[in-house]
C-alpha cells in the first residue's frame, strides 16, 4: 500500500520533530519534508510532491495563509491542512479562502490527526470540532450562514447524518466509515453547529425528508 506522503511546516522545532515521529509511527503516513516557515516550505514544495501539507498558521518571514495561497496557486492540486494552538473567526475564514481543505488544532488526538489526513489525503474537508462551532454559530444573515441544511453539510456529513437516522452508533459509523470514533464525533458536531440542534433526535427531525 502507497504510503500518504507528507510535508510539516512548523516553527517550533519540538512540535515539528514530535509530528514527524507520530506520523513516521503511523503504518500509512511518510513524512517526506519539513519547513519552518512559508517560503521554506514553497521551497521544499518544488523539490517534492507530496500528497498532504501540515501547514502551521502563525510563523515568521511568511505566515501559513500567504504560504498555503501561493502553494495553492501553483500547485492547485495539492492538500492543505491548517495546523494552529489559536483560531479565530477571520484566520479559519482565510485558511478556507485560500484554499486550506483543513483547519485542526495542535492539541489533536494522534490517531485523529492521522484520520484527517487520510481524509483530506481522498479529496475530503477536515475542520476540528472547536472549529466548526466557532465558524457555523456567528449571527443569522453573516455570509457563512448556510442558506439551507443540504446546502451545509458536506457529502460526508451528509453521510454520517443518514447513519444517524439509522439509528447507528459512532462506534458503528466509524467502522463503517472506516474513521475514527473521535473524527466521527466531530463530523457530528460540526453537524450540530451547522443545522443549529444539539442531539441526534434534533437533527433527525430537522433534516427529514432529505434521505
Amino acid at each position: 500500500m502507497k504510503s500518504i506522503q507528507v510535508v510539516l511546516v512548523e516553527d517550533q522545532l519540538l512540535i515539528l520533530n514530535s509530528l514527524k515521529i507520530i506520523l513516521n509511527a503511523t503504518e500509512d503516513i511518510e513524512v517526506v519534508g519539513t519547513a519552518m516557515n512559508g517560503e521554506e516550505a514553497l521551497s521544499v514544495l518544488e523539490q517534492v510532491q507530496p500528497d498532504v501539507v501540515l501547514m502551521d498558521v502563525h510563523m515568521p518571514i511568511m505566515d501559513g495563509l500567504e504560504a498555503t495561497r501561493l502553494a495553492k496557486a501553483k500547485w492547485p492540486s495539492l492538500k492543505i491542512i491548517m495546523l494552529t494552538t489559536l483560531q479565530t473567526r477571520d484566520s479559519v475564514v482565510g485558511a478556507l479562502e485560500a484554499g486550506a481543505e483543513g483547519y485542526i488544532l495542535k492539541a489533536i488526538d494522534p490517531l485523529d490527526l492521522a484520520a484527517a489526513i487520510r481524509l483530506v489525503s481522498r479529496g475530503e474537508t477536515m475542520i476540528s470540532q472547536e472549529v466548526a462551532k466557532l465558524l457555523f454559530t456567528g449571527p443569522k444573515g453573516g455570509h457563512l450562514q448556510p442558506a439551507n441544511e443540504r446546502e451545509a453539510l458536506t457529502e460526508r456529513e451528509m453521510e454520517i447524518l443518514k447513519c444517524l437516522s439509522n439509528g447507528l452508533t459512532n462506534s458503528m459509523i466509524a467502522e463503517k466509515l472506516f474513521l475514527s470514533e473521535g473524527t466521527v464525533r466531530n463530523y457530528i458536531s460540526s453537524i450540530y453547529s451547522k443545522l443549529n440542534v444539539h442531539s441526534r433526535i434534533e437533527a433527525i427531525n430537522k433534516t427529514k425528508g432529505l434521505f
